[in-house]
């Protein structure tokens, strides 16, 4: 057995053990919990949308315990600002009497290996383009010098749908750093009950204890990248990618797409789809896998033309016609 397949089967066995506790904590939400799994360890940002009351931010509290890594929570109003996120020079005194102060750079909650951005769609435009540069590049300039972040980084943000008044809209060139959107369905009746069983008089995300650490979760994202991608593969990627867009594509993207996914959007994709082989014991990524991903890292991509959106046509609408199509493309 060589090398690879030993590991493979380290990390079946590591993120099994992570699955099961995370399903200990946050109940009803097997679905949500995976497709979260999968994009952190693709080096992917997640915007999770649901209503209030639905653990969203239990989940990450959770999801930081159990993967041993540091949790950075940043609460989103519309007076906060960019050095709130990111940090601020404050002023200090030498150790010994009379000698000078000096500007020192205190180090804002962004400087955690995930930082959970609560309502970021209550920040202001200002502040939310605070975080671009740490999305994207993984640090922080400030006043011309620049300090890495902890690695892994994520950047895991929620917002609410129904909350209009006092928001601010994620613009198109921050929602496509973000790799997976994802929404938290409303627990079933079974579920309600199993939640005031675990949850009534106390979080379990604060009692829970680590199973892997920074290290650990880093040696198994470097891992992903042994997964193979054959051509065959490469190229349905590439023919879902473009298409959504309205030049190139046909059908559903020619009549409803306004703007299309970035090549940022294939890099993702195929990056979460090595993720769902690795998780699933394969060394070697399937036609299945990018299926498995495409709509999380499609829907939020997607703008749609005016009169579309007029009509009542839907961004789910056309991404559902769209794999559909795709779909029955490449098992032809």
């Amino acid at each position: 057995m060589n090398d690879f397949a030993v590991e493979l089967d380290a990390v079946c066995d590591d993120i099994a053990r992570v699955r099961q506790a995370l399903a200990g904590v946050i109940v009803g939400q097997d679905a949500l919990l995976e497709q979260l799994l999968i994009a952190m360890f693709a080096r992917g940002h997640v915007l999770i949308e649901g209503l209030p009351g639905l653990g969203k931010t239990h989940l990450c509290k959770a999801v930081a315990r159990i993967l041993g890594v540091q949790l950075g929570r940043i609460q989103c109003t519309p007076d906060l600002l960019p050095s709130d996120v990111t940090g601020s020079e404050v002023l200090t005194s030498g150790p010994a009497a009379g000698t000078n102060s000096m500007l020192e750079f205190r180090p804002g909650p962004v400087f955690a290996n995930l930082a959970l951005v609560d309502e970021i769609n209550r920040a202001t435009p200002r502040t939310q383009s605070a975080l671009l540069e740490a999305m994207q590049e993984q640090q922080v300039t400030h006043a011309g010098t620049s300090y890495p972040l902890p690695g892994p980084f994520w950047v895991v943000a929620t917002q609410n749908p129904i909350e209009l008044e006092g928001t601010f809209p994620l613009p198109e060139a921050q929602l496509d750093r973000f790799l997976f959107k994802l929404d938290v369905a409303y627990p079933s009746a079974d579920c309600l009950e199993s939640l005031l069983q675990t949850t009534l008089d106390g979080e379990p995300a604060d009692n829970v204890a680590p199973l892997l650490d920074a290290q650990r979760v880093l040696a198994i994202i470097d891992s992903t990248q042994e997964v193979l991608v054959s051509a065959p593969v490469r190229q349905s990627a590439i023919d879902l990618v473009l298409s959504t867009q309205p030049g190139v594509g046909k059908g559903a993207a020619v009549q409803h797409i306004r703007y299309g996914a970035s090549p940022r959007a294939l890099q993702g994709l195929v990056r979460a789809a090595r993720v769902v082989a690795l998780f699933d014991g394969r060394p070697q990524v399937d036609f299945e896998d990018l299926a498995a991903v495409a709509k999380p890292v499609l829907s939020h991509r997607l703008l749609l033309k005016t009169v579309s959106e007029l009509d009542g046509v839907t961004v789910e609408n056309v991404v559902d016609q769209l794999l559909k199509d795709w779909q029955s493309a490449f098992r032809d």
